[in-house]
């Protein structure tokens, strides 16, 4: 089913980045990085529309920077909702994310077969597979996501898996490219 990925568009040239572009990216990225190098491909492609980009950005900023997650379990979501729903440049992009969060390769590559030792790794993954298989959660997963996870922490975890599958299939169907430097 998956066709070959070539960019449908490029980024937007540098000599686009107006002060509607640079407002756009200011919800997620740093003064520095508010240019078509430090914003990379995916947010490069999506400042084409700044209204949505300043929107979405907004949301993301939050699931990054604010989620009430830990950055380990916001990573083991996250890695699992692109495996499931494949997009192979966000797996790559969150590979050094995940490691700065505390994943080793070996906890990496049990997100990605769905058997993680941890078992609050393990349950990440079974709400994400659930999630993913029948867009909800049954009432023994909720139940345990109960036992791990506060209200907001819960709510946090089916948002990001949520906004990380929507931004896969945006990547994906954009053929975003990855970075080459």
């Amino acid at each position: 089913m998956s066709e070959p990925q070539l960019p449908r568009w490029e980024p937007l040239a540098a000599d686009r980045w107006d002060d509607a572009v640079l407002d756009a990216v200011s919800p997620l990225l740093s003064e520095e990085r508010r240019n078509p190098r430090g914003a990379g491909n995916v947010v490069g492609t999506l400042v084409r529309h700044p209204g949505l980009t300043r929107a979405y950005l907004t949301f993301n900023a939050h699931l990054l920077v604010a989620s009430t997650l830990t950055p380990r379990v916001r990573e083991v979501a996250l890695l699992r909702a692109v495996h499931v729903r494949p997009c192979d440049y966000l797996w790559d992009h969150h590979l050094p994310i995940a490691r700065r969060a505390g994943l080793t390769d070996a906890e990496i590559e049990s997100i990605r077969t769905g058997d993680p030792e941890d078992a609050v790794d393990r349950l990440v993954v079974r709400a994400v597979d659930e999630l993913e298989g029948s867009n909800t959660l049954s009432t023994d997963t909720w139940a345990d996501l109960g036992e791990h996870f506060d209200e907001r922490q819960v709510l946090d975890l089916i948002f990001t898996v949520g906004c990380y599958q929507m931004l896969g299939a945006a990547v994906n169907a954009l053929g975003i490219q990855p970075e080459t430097d």
